[in-house]
């Protein structure tokens, strides 16, 4: 099954398992196999799906959850029309921290006004320095790191971010540079200018279930 109109190849194979609870190697072997979910592929090979494929590994979780077998979960998904989205708890999103670390003020502003708008608190730095002291102060439920902040510091600092946790990590730039990014530790890529739609679905899913457990702790 082709991925049409769902959006650009934006998450690496670990973003996906960890969102999807599913193995990597389980991702790949079910792509091999079945041939139903196939990923695009970064200039470097990595794999690289999209929103849309996304939500179709979440449906095949969930019928295999439910006692089908992986072989007939994708004769299902084949013949299933992909046009469902799983509303999130506003009540639980509302206290979730996003950090938006950003080199352009008024591309920052409209970042965090979308973020904002859908419930998210949001702390804002405008250099690595200033990005790296207050993830070490106050750690984020996810940073949104544009890849040319400090002159061009957003690959180092999103290797320095991963090393030190598993929280997500959203890389964007107006380059074209999607599998850099994914090299550096990043969890997914948006082009710039950011699509409002596509922004705040892309961190909704990248926030996933780990992170609504947190903020309701």
């Amino acid at each position: 099954m082709s991925d049409q109109g769902g959006g650009k190849p934006t998450y690496s194979i670990g973003a996906v398992a960890r969102m999807v609870v599913v193995p990597v190697a389980t991702l790949r072997s079910w792509e091999e196999r079945y041939g139903v979910v196939v990923p695009a592929r970064s200039q470097a090979g990595q794999r690289l799906y999209s929103r849309d494929q996304l939500e179709q590994l979440r449906f095949l979780r969930s019928m295999i959850d439910e006692g089908m077998s992986p072989a007939d979960a994708h004769r299902l998904l084949e013949q299933r029309s992909p046009d469902q989205d799983r509303p999130a708890s506003g009540e639980s999103r509302r206290r979730l921290v996003i950090l938006l670390a950003e080199r352009d003020p008024y591309a920052a502003e409209l970042s965090e006004y979308f973020l904002r708008t859908e419930g998210y608190a949001v702390t804002v730095a405008f250099d690595a320095a200033s990005a790296e002291a207050m993830v070490d102060a106050d750690p984020p439920d996810l940073t949104v790191l544009e890849w040319l902040i400090s002159g061009g510091a957003g690959a180092v600092l999103c290797r320095q971010l991963k090393a030190r946790s598993d929280t997500p990590i959203l890389v964007i730039s107006s380059l074209p540079l999607g599998s850099l990014a994914v090299e550096a530790g990043a969890d997914a890529f948006l082009g710039k200018p950011l699509d409002p739609l596509q922004f705040v679905s892309t961190v909704k899913d990248l926030l996933g279930e780990s992170a609504l457990t947190r903020a309701g702790a």
